[in-house]
């Protein structure tokens, strides 16, 4: 497995397999473990913490490429945790270049807390998750749900995000037309 510097350890928390709350379609889901934005009310805060749960290993690579290897399955998606951070960028790079060798046709969704914006590291200060890579990172998935999780915006009407303020952008046609493209309203 390619790898980017010497820190490349990354934890998870869960393995969802035909998971249909985390993206269109049946999708195996990954809650990668560290995240540093502690969202009030998070879902998920369990994985705030960096060493929760179970190291990630070539072994877990093979467990997801195994449960989505099958006709129903239309890909998966990274949550968290933040998929985001730094130091899960440096593994999971890798880990969806192989996916996408290993499954062409199928999708990547990807939930972050922070903006499409902030990856690509036009905002001012310049957030933590525009590294060397996080530009490799997105050109990896299909679809971004962007944005921190809100309290007072939330909405159970919304579909596949927790926030009004979150995007679900297209990131293949945001890529072409050179503008964020939203994979639904």
């Amino acid at each position: 497995m390619r790898r980017y510097g010497d820190d490349y350890l990354m934890n998870w928390a869960e393995i969802k397999t035909n998971d249909i709350a985390n993206g269109e379609g049946v999708r195996t889901s990954l809650f990668v473990s560290g995240c540093r934005h502690h969202c009030k009310n998070c879902f998920n805060s369990i994985t705030w913490d960096f060493g929760y749960g179970n190291l990630f290993t070539e072994e877990t690579m093979e467990e997801i490429f195994d449960s989505v290897d099958h006709d129903w399955i239309n890909g998966i998606t990274l949550l968290g945790g933040e998929p985001f951070e730094p130091e899960n960028q440096k593994v999971l790079v890798p880990f969806l270049v192989m996916f996408r060798e290993k499954f062409p046709n199928k999708n990547v969704w990807c939930y972050t807390g922070f903006t499409f914006e902030e990856i690509l590291g036009t905002t001012e200060p310049k957030s933590r998750a525009a590294t060397d890579i996080s530009k490799e990172m997105l050109s990896l998935i299909d679809v971004l749900v962007d944005g921190p999780f809100i309290e007072n915006l939330h909405s159970i009407t919304l579909k596949f995000r927790g926030s009004s303020n979150q995007r679900i952008i297209d990131i293949k046609k945001t890529a072409e037309q050179k503008k964020i493209v939203l994979y639904l309203e």
